[in-house]
């Protein structure tokens, strides 16, 4: 199995003199790419790491960061990208938690950088040691088992965890990037979601083995996403579902020259199919993909191209169907396998699966068996193998016994066109246990009462909101631009036994 090393070599090879990098109109070609990676282990080397040791990374997307991602790994160190959304209290438990020797960032550590021997601050100082800097050798005692990061979960479940991603994890994951992206040389990729969640770096190896262009999006904004795909003849790009939404809504009311966009891929997070359908009409010429994975699966499991033409069928619900080398399967409680169309969790297996949770042998036995993830996602999959999710199995709503999946009623709202966003959490309710609310934030006014109705069009009468809150901002969303649906729960619950996580 090849190493961080190998992409890297087979760019230098076959183009040397391309545009690895565009980042505010200045190039980084492959050629300086490599150099740079060289240099970079031998200034954190300089600085006293050894291989092994832990990097810690809070910074927003740069060249920089993109050249860490894959030059630390190549090196033999252990990257940790830190979430940028994180309180401080979060970000120290990570850098505690993983011992980290180095912290490089891009703002004022405060007291973060008393937790590590080296802060070095982005760009200026980076820039300046780099110079002086003598160029490392790559690739030297590398093998694929070796760990390449640690990825600290979002928390959106439950308390942060590091997962452990091997150079097997992560060249396995890029094998399935460049399966379902069909990446070439001449491709522009656009990183819209954030470098410290697997949706930013999910095509940098895939793209760098290509020999293919990238264009890290600072921090994001739908405006300056659109326009560097206009500018620069973007190709591919891959955001959550609130990315998708904004760049859809902008581009509907200031559309851009968006000719060049042949692939659009979304996950991190369901989508509801009215969603994709008006991002179809934002993005006529572009083919969409739903890709589905997590952290711990390094972090593609499944997909599903050309996904735009299925979405008056059932299967405009699916995620795809296992890439080349992952298995999926449905299971139950007790772990054994359920038939084809019935409900259960997501388990799968594959190269790209773990090493385990960093220092947690009991939650990673809790999720590793016999070599299968089990994701806590609930699904089904079909007789030609393409997998459906119904629910992240902790925020399922059990109301007067039924049981109730928050994607299905968040799908019906979504249908009404008054509605921007849409999130459904189980609320306490002394008669049924639980009740079915719905956050909204609206796109044009509409009462409570009138999407009710409108949802009765849709889904079953137990599986309707009985009661709307009407939001004026934006959901919460953590880093990655997933809902955070506990911070939903929260003024609900509070006081309240119930697993807010």
């Amino acid at each position: 199995m090849p190493t961080f090393i190998d992409p890297l070599k087979r760019a230098l090879q076959v183009g040397a003199d391309r545009t690895a990098i565009l980042f505010e109109n200045e190039k980084t070609s492959y050629l300086d790419l490599w150099k740079r990676c060289g240099k970079l282990a031998g200034m954190v080397s300089g600085q006293g790491a050894v291989p092994g040791d832990r990097i810690a990374i809070l910074a927003e997307n740069s060249p920089q960061y993109l050249e860490m991602y894959v030059g630390l790994p190549a090196a033999g160190f252990v990257i940790v990208p830190l979430n940028t959304r994180h309180a401080e209290p979060e970000l120290r438990y990570a850098l505690e938690d993983a011992g980290a020797k180095l912290l490089i960032t891009d703002r004022d550590p405060g007291a973060l950088g008393e937790l590590v021997d080296t802060v070095i601050s982005l760009p200026e100082e980076y820039e300046s040691l780099l110079v002086g800097a003598a160029e490392m050798e790559l690739g030297v005692g590398i093998t694929e088992d070796t760990l390449a990061g640690l990825f600290y979960t979002g928390g959106t479940t439950g308390a942060s965890k590091g997962v452990m991603l091997s150079h097997r994890n992560l060249i396995s994951n890029a094998f399935h990037n460049m399966t379902i992206a069909q990446l070439s040389q001449d491709d522009v990729w656009l990183i819209l979601a954030p470098m410290f969640h697997a949706a930013g770096t999910n095509g940098v190896l895939g793209g760098i083995w290509n020999a293919s262009c990238q264009i890290p999006l600072k921090t994001f904004n739908p405006a300056t996403a659109l326009d560097l795909i206009e500018e620069h003849g973007v190709t591919h790009t891959l955001g959550v579902p609130a990315m998708i939404a904004a760049i859809t809504e902008l581009q509907l009311a200031e559309p851009r020259n968006i000719a060049t966009l042949q692939l659009l891929l979304h996950g991190g997070s369901p989508i509801a199919t009215e969603v994709v359908r008006r991002a179809h009409s934002a993005f006529p010429g572009t083919e969409f993909a739903h890709v589905y994975g997590a952290t711990e699966t390094a972090p593609l499991v499944s997909g599903f191209r050309n996904e735009q033409l299925c979405l008056d069928e059932p299967r405009g619900r699916s995620c795809g169907q296992a890439l080349v080398g992952v298995q999926l399967k449905i299971i139950d409680e007790h772990g054994d396998e359920l038939p084809v169309g019935e409900v259960g969790e997501v388990a799968a297996k594959g190269p790209n699966i773990m090493q385990g949770y960093w220092r947690k042998p009991e939650q990673t036995a809790e999720v590793l068996r016999d070599g299968w993830y089990h994701t806590g996602d609930l699904g089904r999959l079909d007789a030609d193998g393409y997998l459906y999710l119904v629910d992240r199995a902790k925020d399922m709503i059990v109301t007067g016994g039924e049981n109730v999946y928050c994607s299905e009623v968040e799908e019906a709202l979504y249908k009404h066109p008054a509605v921007l966003e849409a999130a459904v959490i189980g609320v306490p309710d002394g008669k049924w246990g639980e009740a079915v609310h719905a956050v909204v934030v609206q796109r044009e006014p509409v009462s409570a009462d009138e999407l009710i109705e409108f949802c009765r069009q849709h889904i079953a009468g137990y599986k309707l909101p009985k009661g709307i809150t009407f939001s004026d901002t934006e959901l919460p969303k953590s880093g990655p631009g997933k809902v955070l649906k506990r911070e939903l729960r929260k003024p609900f619950w509070e006081g309240k036994q119930h697993g807010i996580n």
